[in-house]
């Protein structure tokens, strides 16, 4: 079979377009894989549609605690055809321009294809085998579904799924609290959606810091059912409804919804390219395994984003898209990770940067720590918020900011402060000794690093 041979091959048109976007630049022959729409899951089914969806749950929640400002008003339902209709045609018009954009270009060749690996410069993509003499391995990640037993008997959703629902269900029962599972809780319990959380751990959000996640479960328990430690035994049809069979300190219970959502993490796409074909090596999770300038096991094989599982993010994976050109066409620089931050677009939102108390003790570091709650300054007495706080933790004798962790409204930007303070190694003094706006809500992080 004739090959046809490529000087780029990128595989996944989401962060990956940045390489594919350069290198057509240096006018050399590019190929994009990409079966599914352009633009990757951030914008066809993730973090843009999530946070447009969510942004219309945050208007509506502000209607429904309007009474405690002496505001009359009322919240009477959604037009939810509309919204996510808006919604899908935004993205979708964006995804096709993306498509048309990179088609237009003479050095780039869009394959509307799945692709296997055949060898380690060799791919079969639809029914054409291609060769690249760099490859850039970008196909992210997918929901992760457990074996439940029943679940392929019911129509269940995932996160993908989830977005796009025609009708609001009246009731929904969400397995998983992380990120993604609260953040969808928020929307539908929101728009009116009678919600149920089961959640294995003892804490929603697990994964950031002790004290945000437990004051996060607390506020999620005021809002919504949570189930926690409790084991789902199986899913199974109940007249209209999902069942979900349930097991919690060794006591069976049977809960019922409209709609069953799954939200149990994701796992990186690589079976599916079938990397171990090329020589790819993946760790016991199948994240495709990486160095520091991100080159996997294979010479002139690179990865970034999910599917290599460093950090899954979209701002990580489009840092990471930055360094791989850096790597594979100049100069080899590390990748420089520090002050990673994220966000969870919740209600309350959380946003974290730096590493956790937890993290900080099983390390043995010493460090020092400081919680100020919104309530105590100006704006957040405005807003009458009385669970949110910033959290600081220090090293003790150079000030160096370790972590920072917030929960409450807003945090998704007030996280930014900090991150610019540890990127370039200002200390607690840089944002101590910064002038805030009186009585801006910026202020209950400046007051957070002074102890």
């Amino acid at each position: 079979m004739k090959k046809r041979v490529f000087d780029v091959v990128v595989i996944g048109a989401g962060s990956g377009l940045e390489i594919s976007s350069y290198a057509a630049e240096q006018g050399l022959n590019v190929a994009v894989i990409e079966p599914g729409p352009f633009g990757g899951t951030c914008l066809n089914r993730g973090c843009i549609p999530s946070k447009m969806l969510i942004h219309a749950a945050d208007v509506a929640r502000t209607v429904q605690e309007a009474g405690k400002f002496g505001v009359n008003a009322s919240f009477n339902g959604v037009a939810w055809k509309k919204l996510v209709s808006r919604i899908n045609a935004t993205i979708g018009r964006d995804a096709r321009g993306i498509e048309a954009g990179n088609r237009s270009s003479k050095n780039v060749t869009v394959f509307k294809e799945y692709a296997q690996f055949l060898g380690k410069d060799s791919l079969l993509v639809g029914k054409e085998v291609i060769q690249g003499k760099r490859i850039f391995i970008c196909a992210g990640s997918r929901p992760f579904v457990p074996k439940i037993p029943g679940l392929k008997e019911v129509n269940y959703l995932t996160s993908d799924e989830a977005l796009r629902l025609p009708k609001q269900p009246k009731s929904i029962i969400i397995i998983g609290g992380g990120y993604i599972g609260c953040e969808l809780a928020h929307f539908f319990g929101s728009l009116g959606t009678k919600v149920t959380i089961v959640q294995r751990g003892n804490l929603l959000m697990g994964a950031e810091d002790g004290d945000i996640a437990r004051k996060f479960t607390q506020v999620y328990r005021r809002r919504f059912t949570v189930l926690l430690n409790t084991d789902v035994l199986g899913v199974r049809k109940r007249g209209r409804e999902i069942a979900v069979d349930l097991k919690k300190k060794g006591k069976k219970a049977t809960i019922t919804g409209e709609q069953l959502l799954v939200a149990t993490g994701r796992v990186p796409n690589s079976d599916v390219l079938n990397v171990k074909a090329a020589g790819v090596k993946v760790n016991e999770r199948g994240f495709v395994v990486v160095d520091k300038y991100l080159r996997t096991s294979v010479q002139n094989v690179w990865a970034i984003g999910d599917i290599a599982g460093v950090f899954m993010f979209k701002h990580s994976a489009n840092l990471e898209a930055q360094f791989a050109v850096q790597n594979a066409f100049g100069e080899k620089v590390p990748v420089d990770y520090a002050a990673m931050p994220h966000a969870a677009f919740t209600n309350p939102q959380v946003a974290s940067v730096g590493a956790t108390e937890e993290e900080l003790a099983r390390e043995k570091r010493r460090f020092v720590k400081n919680i100020y709650e919104y309530k105590n300054t100006g704006y957040g007495a405005a807003l009458r918020e009385s669970d949110g706080f910033v959290k600081v933790l220090a090293e003790p004798k150079t000030g160096a900011i370790l972590g920072c962790h917030i929960l409450g409204p807003h945090a998704s930007i007030l996280i930014h402060e900090v991150i610019v303070a540890m990127k370039a190694g200002l200390g607690v003094e840089g944002i101590r000794q910064a002038v805030h706006v009186h009585p801006a809500l910026s202020e209950v992080v400046q007051r957070a690093f002074w102890f």
